[in-house]
């Protein structure tokens, strides 16, 4: 599938600085320029894609390993009172960067409804 590259393939080339706090074959994760929470980090696979609505079978060990990254990054920054993980789909959902991306929010308490 071609896509328009987007600031975060951007950051998986290093084509522009991000303060990285993980990275393996599959994924990157790296803090939000700007912060919701004391801890905001981004997790985003290195494969391109859009959103959740574009996933299928085939990206159920992707997804599935992006959700063990965020528990483990979630670990060594502490947050082991809680955190939140968001992942926004769409222009209704609140995505403004059109690669699939979880946000990792802690350091702070939560409230629900979220908005």
């Amino acid at each position: 599938m071609n896509h328009e590259p987007t600031v975060f393939d951007k950051i998986i080339n290093r084509e522009i600085p991000a303060e990285i706090v993980y990275e393996d074959e599959h994924c990157l994760a790296f803090k939000d320029i700007n912060p919701q929470a004391p801890v905001h980090i981004l997790v985003i696979p290195k494969k391109p894609i859009v959103s959740l609505a574009e996933i299928d079978e085939q990206d159920a060990p992707l997804m599935g390993h992006l959700l063990v990254v965020l528990s483990k990054i979630a670990r060594q920054v502490g947050l082991e009172s809680g955190y939140r993980t968001v992942l926004n789909t769409g222009p209704d959902g609140g995505q403004e960067v059109n690669h699939l991306h979880f946000h990792l929010l802690g350091k702070r308490s939560m409230k629900w409804p979220p908005g």
